[in-house]
This record gives C-alpha cells, structure tokens and sequence, in this order.
C-alpha cells in the first residue's frame, strides 16, 4: 500500500481532490470526520475540552458547540496549542486503526488540513497541496459556508502560509478555477503518478531516472531537503546521516535532474527504503518508485 497526504488551506477545495480519488479506488481516511468522532457526545475527548475550555463549548443537547469552541480556542496560540494537545493524539491514534484496516494494496488517502501545521509530510509516500488564494478562500467561507467574516479570518491566519504547504508538496493542485479544471488535475495525478507509483512499490521496481543534463532548476534545494525529511522518517535511528549531494545539491550548477541522497547507516535500511518507494536497484542504491520524483539514495553502512 501506498499512503497519500492530502491538505490545502480551509476552503481550497480538497474535498474535490478526495471525491475524484475515492470514485477511483482511493481508501479514504478523512481527519475532518475523525475530528468530530474523537469529540462526540460520551467520548473522552469532549470530556477534556470541557475541562479545558469550560461548559460553554457544549450546545443545549450536550454535544460540542464548533463556533463556540472556535471563539474561545483561536482566539491565541496558547488556545490553539491548549485545542491541539487535546484532539491531535486522538485524532492520531484513530487514524492509524483505520490505516491498519487497510486492503494491502490500497492508495490510502489522507485527507489531513494540518498535515503542514502537524509535521506529518514525510511520513507519506506523495503529499499533494490544494491551493487557492486566501482571499479567495475568505470569499468562499463567508458567501458559501455562511461562516462569519471574524471566524474565517481567524481560521485562515490560523494555518500553515502557502510557502509553508510548497515547500512539502509533491504535488500543487490549483484551485483558481473551476471543480472540472480542479477534478481534472487530480484525475492526472491519480494516472501518472499514484497509480504508477502504488504498483511499483508492490512490485519492488524502481521508475526510469532521468539522463540529460538540463539548466538549474531552483526547486531543486526544496525537493532535497524533503527527501532528506523522507528517508529520516524512514530509517530513523539506524542513519548515522542523510545528505542531498551531488549536482543538484549545487546552486547554479546545470546537472542531470536526479536528486542524490547520500545515507550512512548502522543497520540494514533496504527494506524499510523499499516499502517507502525506493527500492533496491544494486546492493546499496535504492531509486525512487515515483515516476514524478527522481531520486536515487545510496546507503553507506558504518560500524
């Protein structure tokens, strides 16, 4: 199986991405409906936003007042962190019982908004960003959902910038125009690169690396350093180090687009690199399964 992140500011439009996914197969693991069902009427986790935030947050039946709780958990970082501490490891631990449910050759879609704000990119294989314009999302929140002008500035100021989401996103999905246009985009990548990418990790088969040496590309940087994040999330504690080397590495330098990552290690990662997407291509070389993502690793066992 194969998990993909999916996230966007509030309002971008990911619901669309998840729909056209899941009409094709995707095995969808929503955080927004975890995030309800961790805080549902009788559940310990509405029991501790009460005690932290007081009997206000409840409706007159007893269940969780959103607004309500919003008004009082947005309001300050402190607030928000209070909100996170609580719900986060709920929300992580019922996440990962639906994860082990899984069909063993599943494209597990996460639909996660605080995949950025929660540091979760590189425990994915592919992180794919829908994106809008703030004040696009604003509009949309206000006229659409009917959400108040206050609230949903609060909620967008609240999340990840648009830097913060390109600098995990494997995949940037625009969502300026219409759902078709946004259907459509996702649509390709769930062909040319999930599909791929999910089949090649099953099979142990590595995607075709580049061979032509091209201009310098200034994504470069960013691709290595989320690939360095990556494998660190793979192999943890057995790396002695994770370096992007070679010419990519190098500002300015023209080079055959392959971003190389250099790993000592103290203990055999082949396998853990393989169900990650790179598998095993000759004894210490491991090249990225994803046909979008060039990427060749090789591991240096140390004592």
């Amino acid at each position: 199986m194969i998990r993909v992140g999916l996230t966007g500011g509030i309002g971008a439009g990911k619901s669309t991405v998840a729909k056209t996914f899941i009409e094709r197969g995707a095995y969808h693991v929503d955080a927004d409906k975890i995030a309800r069902e961790v805080v549902a009427p009788g559940t310990p986790g509405l029991a501790q936003l009460v005690e932290a935030f007081g009997q206000g947050i409840l409706d007159a039946d007893g269940a969780l007042d959103r607004p309500a709780l919003a008004a009082k958990a947005f309001v300050d970082d402190e607030s928000r962190q209070k909100l996170n501490g609580i719900t986060h490891p709920l929300i992580g631990a019922r996440t990962q019982e639906l994860t082990d449910a899984a069909p063993a050759d599943a494209i597990i879609l996460h639909d996660v908004p605080l995949l950025v704000e929660g540091h979760m990119a590189p425990f994915y294989h592919l992180v794919a960003v829908v994106h809008a314009d703030a004040d696009v999302r604003f509009d949309r929140l206000t006229t659409l959902r009917g959400m108040d002008a206050d609230d949903a500035r609060a909620r967008i100021a609240a999340q990840a910038t648009d830097e913060q989401r390109r600098a995990v996103a494997d995949v940037w999905l625009d969502n300026t125009g219409t759902q078709e246009a946004l259907a459509a985009q996702a649509l390709a990548v769930w062909n040319d690169r999930l599909i791929p990418l999910r089949d090649n990790v099953a099979a142990g088969v590595a995607a075709a690396l580049p061979t032509e040496v091209v201009d310098y590309d200034p994504t470069w940087a960013a691709l290595g350093a989320r690939v360095v994040n990556r494998v660190w999330a793979l192999v943890g504690g057995n790396a002695g180090s994770v370096t992007h080397v070679g010419p990519t590495a190098t500002e300015g330098t023209s080079a055959v687009p392959v971003i190389d990552i250099a790993v000592t290690s103290t203990a055999d990662v082949s396998d853990a690199l393989a169900a990650g997407g790179f598998p095993s291509v000759e004894p210490g070389v491991h090249v990225s399964a994803d046909p979008g993502r060039a990427v060749r690793i090789a591991v240096t066992p140390t004592d």
